[in-house]
C-alpha cells in the first residue's frame, strides 16, 4: 500500500507517465471535457475538490513549468488568480482566451475534472 502523495491510481499513472512540456487539464464541474485525452473524473459535489485542490496535491510530486489559464479569469476570478500563482511558493501563471484554452485541452494528455464552482477555474498544468 502507498503511504501518501497521490493516491488516485488515474492521477499518479498521468504524473508518473508525463513527459517535459506535455501537459494536462484540471477543470471545473461545466467544462466541456473533449473525447480523446483521458477523463480522470474527481467531482463529488459542488466545490468538492476544486481546482486548486488538486492543483496543490499535484505541485507537492510533481515538477509545473506553469499553468496556463484563461484571461477571463483575470476579470472575473483575480483571487482566484493570485491562489494559482501562490502555489507551492510561486507558480508562473500564463493567459490565453477561454476558448484557446478550450481548444489547448483536446491535445493534452488528460483532463481531471473537478467539482469547482469558480468561474474560469480551468487551467492548463504544463511540465516543467
Amino acid at each position: 500500500m502507498k503511504r501518501g502523495g497521490i493516491l488516485h491510481p488515474g492521477i499518479a499513472r498521468l504524473l508518473a507517465s508525463t513527459g517535459h512540456t506535455d501537459y494536462f487539464t484540471i477543470c471545473d464541474r461545466g467544462f466541456p471535457v473533449p473525447v480523446g485525452p483521458e477523463r480522470i473524473d474527481l467531482a463529488l459535489v459542488d466545490d468538492l475538490p476544486t481546482v486548486l485542490d488538486v492543483l496543490r496535491a499535484i505541485e507537492r510530486e510533481f515538477v509545473i513549468d506553469r499553468v496556463i489559464v484563461a484571461e477571463e479569469a483575470e476579470m472575473t476570478s483575480a483571487g482566484y488568480v493570485a491562489a494559482l500563482g501562490a502555489v507551492g511558493g510561486g507558480l508562473r501563471v500564463e493567459t490565453v482566451p477561454h476558448l484557446e484554452l478550450k481548444h489547448l485541452s483536446r491535445d493534452g494528455r488528460a483532463t481531471i475534472r473537478t467539482g469547482d464552482t469558480t468561474t474560469y477555474a480551468n487551467i492548463i498544468v504544463v511540465s516543467g
